[in-house]
């Protein structure tokens, strides 16, 4: 006997079936044609290009849902766990998807191919795992919520309301299935091992004259709900089923550290987003894709401190007024500019460290969002703090952000042998010094143990000297775009008359601008942070660390050279080479790891001890039993020493540059 299915048994006026799909598909689409109606109401941004790396990026970020999983790091009980119910449910509702489509094929189409094999094994044996797995997703889920109840995740009756939905809907799919079993006496139902257990409840528990009114009564009950929640999607939370994948797809594939795009200063009528119609239509689609996980809120270090920021917030805030936008229930305090309606308080508190956008799965993009309002505060109403107002005129009258400093470019370099290119002179490094390092004293060993190890290695080098600017960094991050491309297009012409091909820094930022921003002008440096420079010296022989170390490092990855440019190892290789080091790896490190503070111009603001990032993160980085806190950034320097020496109590913990570290004399 050829096993098969007669798909509407026991049900008779199929046809109302479809009746009833036309009203539930028109509000669906209806539904999809006002968010698309709303994202397309914003500035265009083009990212069709390179399909088959738009196509990958799908499969991996919703097919195989690393960013849930954590996959390419040590995941987290967290993760494993998110990752497990996601992942349980996601591919459970897959496989009824697809077999819902083989229904329509083998009815609607009469292509008949729910018959033989492919009947036992995918519509019996697999759609019957699919859905069983699908409820332990849900039901892990629901745990979730109800009893372990993370902050980060919003509790509320929607969101408590939908999960049992869902369950609902699937258990009553195994119902219809255990009771077609049961009154057809299938003889293949152990084919389906959930629905043939459903069945014998069923056949002990009710007479058998009442199989096939019970399944024709929850049958239609069934495909009304399917079908509602079809309706409902795109105006609910679970409209991230379809804004999501789309999101990935359109996801940015240049480097993260160019994230943010230059204003055509020449053209713009109005400099920076003062209403939603002035973000990209990336940024508008990102509100929609939210999954509402809130890992983007554990991820960020001004949440962690008490700030006003919370990413999540943010996108939830602009979602509902984009939201409002579109259902035309706009109020009149909604004139209000949307930086205005966000909070200036909110904005300011963001260190531009990029980890809410490494934690989120769906790849939404906070800082370019919390960028561009600040370009509207800073360029068109000239409202930002007073300490970031300092920095910047020090940026305008003497090239760099540090208002009140006196100290030389040179002074750093006093009593080594080190050469300052003057116009047509090269070669093969310019050692791009960066204002953190060149006007600190601080950080003036770092420049100094660098320079020495270059000449110890034969490495050809010079410097700008007093012809180095800022890179306008701070500037930018600040929201002074103006002031950036000014900057930007100075350094390019300090440049080009130097015939600069290959750069090294020691400051991530500056790297990052160099790298990755400079791009936009028109520009094409090899720039390298220090730290790869060292490994590449001490991997190749041409370097040696002299001295004994005998010393336990853990490394503070910086955000902008870490998430920002993807440099993870170069630093460990490094200090690892260093003879007796031993290496601690904090808990949240390289991609995960926490920032600073200094970023997004918060360097050059004044805050109470209790709300320091920096404090944070010293009492992780103390907390391992490290001897010494080791840093690739002159920013992380600055903040990391002050806030380890409050933190460290009596025990000694010294705070060391890669270089320094290196470098025998620098380590005392």
């Amino acid at each position: 006997m050829t096993p098969t299915r007669e798909v509407y048994w026991n049900i008779t006026n199929v046809w109302v079936m479809y009746v009833l799909f036309v009203p539930a598909a028109a509000v669906f689409i209806f539904g999809c044609y006002k968010h698309i109606r709303a994202w397309g109401a914003s500035l265009p941004v083009d990212r069709r290009g390179d399909i088959a790396q738009r196509l990958l990026g799908v499969a991996k970020f919703v097919l195989a849902q690393s960013r849930i999983h954590g996959i390419g790091r040590a995941p987290t009980l967290r993760h494993i766990y998110a990752g497990a119910f996601h992942s349980l449910f996601f591919f459970g509702f897959i496989g009824l998807f697809c077999g819902t489509l083989v229904v329509m094929a083998h009815e609607d189409f009469g292509l008949h191919v729910m018959q033989g094999n492919f009947y036992l094994w995918f519509q019996s044996l697999a759609l019957d795992l699919c859905g069983f797995f699908a409820i332990i997703g849900l039901c892990m889920a629901l745990a979730r919520r109800a009893l372990f109840r993370p902050a980060r995740l919003e509790n509320t009756k929607r969101d408590l309301l939908t999960a049992p939905v869902l369950l609902l809907i699937l258990c009553n799919g195994f119902a219809l299935e255990g009771l077609r079993l049961a009154a057809t006496n299938d003889p293949f139902a152990d084919w389906s091992p959930v629905g043939a257990l459903v069945a014998r409840g069923f056949a002990a528990a009710i007479p058998a004259d009442q199989f096939r009114p019970l399944h024709a009564g929850l049958w239609w009950f069934h495909l009304v709900t399917v079908l509602a929640l079809m309706a409902a999607l795109p105006w609910t939370k679970l409209r991230h089923v379809v804004a999501a994948p789309i999101n990935i797809y359109f996801r940015q594939l240049q480097a993260r550290g160019a994230v943010l795009k230059p204003i055509d200063l020449e053209t713009a009528e109005s400099f920076g987003v003062k209403s939603l119609e002035q973000f990209t239509l990336k940024s508008l689609m990102d509100l929609d894709a939210c999954t509402e996980c809130g890992r983007c809120q554990d991820a960020c270090p001004a949440y962690a401190s008490g700030k006003p920021l919370s990413p999540k917030k943010l996108i939830f805030d602009l979602r509902d007024l984009l939201h409002d936008k579109r259902d035309n229930v706009l109020t009149a305090e909604d004139a209000a500019t949307v930086p205005d309606q966000i909070g200036e308080a909110a904005l300011w508190s963001c260190t531009t460290c990029m980890a809410c956008m490494e934690a989120c799965p769906v790849l939404i993009e906070h800082v370019p969002k919390i960028v561009d309002m600040r370009r509207y505060l800073v360029m068109e109403e000239a409202r930002f703090p007073d300490t970031m107002q300092q920095a910047i005129r020090s940026l305008e009258s003497r090239g760099h952000p540090f208002a009140g400093n006196t100290m030389s470019r040179s002074e750093w370099h006093r009593g080594l042998d080190v050469r300052v290119l003057g116009e047509g002179e090269s070669a093969e490094y310019l050692y791009w010094v960066g204002c953190a390092t060149a006007l600190n004293a601080r950080n003036h060993s770092t420049a100094r143990a660098l320079a020495s190890i270059m000449n110890e290695a034969g490495v050809d080098f010079g410097i700008l000297g007093e012809d180095e600017h800022c890179t306008g960094d701070s500037a930018r991050r600040m929201g002074h775009e103006f002031l950036f491309q000014t900057m930007a297009q100075q350094n390019i012409a300090t440049l080009e008359s130097r015939a600069v091909k290959k750069i090294v820094v020691t400051c991530p930022h500056c790297l990052n601008s160099l790298k990755n921003e400079y791009a936009d002008f028109g520009t094409q440096y090899e720039v390298v942070h220090h730290s790869q420079l060292l490994a590449d010296l001490v991997a190749s022989g041409r370097y040696k660390p002299s001295g004994e170390q005998a010393a336990s490092v853990t490394f503070h990855d910086p955000c902008y050279l870490g998430r920002y440019n993807g440099v993870f190892d170069e630093p460990r290789d490094a200090i690892a080479a260093v003879p007796g080091t031993s290496m601690i790896e904090m808990p949240r490190h390289r991609e995960g790891s926490f920032c600073c503070g200094a970023g997004g111009g918060r360097a050059f603001m004044e805050e109470p001890v209790a709300n320091r990032v920096s404090n944070l993160r010293a009492r992780e980085a103390v907390a391992t039993g490290a001897d010494i806190v080791g840093v690739g950034c002159p920013f992380c320097m600055n903040m990391m020493e002050e806030a380890v020496n409050t933190e460290s109590g009596s025990r000694p913990v010294k705070v060391r540059d890669i270089a320094e570290l290196l470098h025998g004399d620098a380590r005392a």
